[in-house]
């Protein structure tokens, strides 16, 4: 069996304008990207790769998928996203295992990002 073998490997989030959507990802975590034409651009976090498609329609909050991303500083975090553009949804909380806040990107994408600090 692959490495690779029933693990997330990519993850696409639909981007009404994906220029915003590389600025706030870079900012706030350094994402790189490879654009491929106008209406695809794909990320490397460093571990995963994924990509923003052009939407005609915003992201809708509490549908889909939520992304969780590990850092270790929440609060630094928090700041980073709403300097970039982006909206804190729920303030950081506790749960088993750590704490954590939930945010959307300029698109209205919902992520999350977690500390167990």
């Amino acid at each position: 069996m692959s490495e690779h073998e029933c693990r997330i490997d990519y993850v696409e989030f639909p981007a009404t304008d994906i220029e915003a959507s590389k600025r706030f990802y870079a900012e706030v975590f350094g994402w790189k990207f490879t654009d491929y034409g106008s209406d695809y651009a794909s990320f490397d976090d460093g571990r995963l790769k994924g990509g923003f498609w052009r939407s005609a329609e915003p992201a809708r909050e509490g549908r889909g998928v939520l992304i969780v991303i590990y850092a270790e500083n929440l609060h630094a975090m928090a700041e980073k996203v709403v300097k970039a553009g982006g909206s804190v949804t729920r303030e950081a909380f506790e749960f088993p295992g750590g704490r954590r806040f939930e945010f959307t990107d300029p698109n209205g994408n919902k992520l999350a990002l977690w500390s167990d600090q």
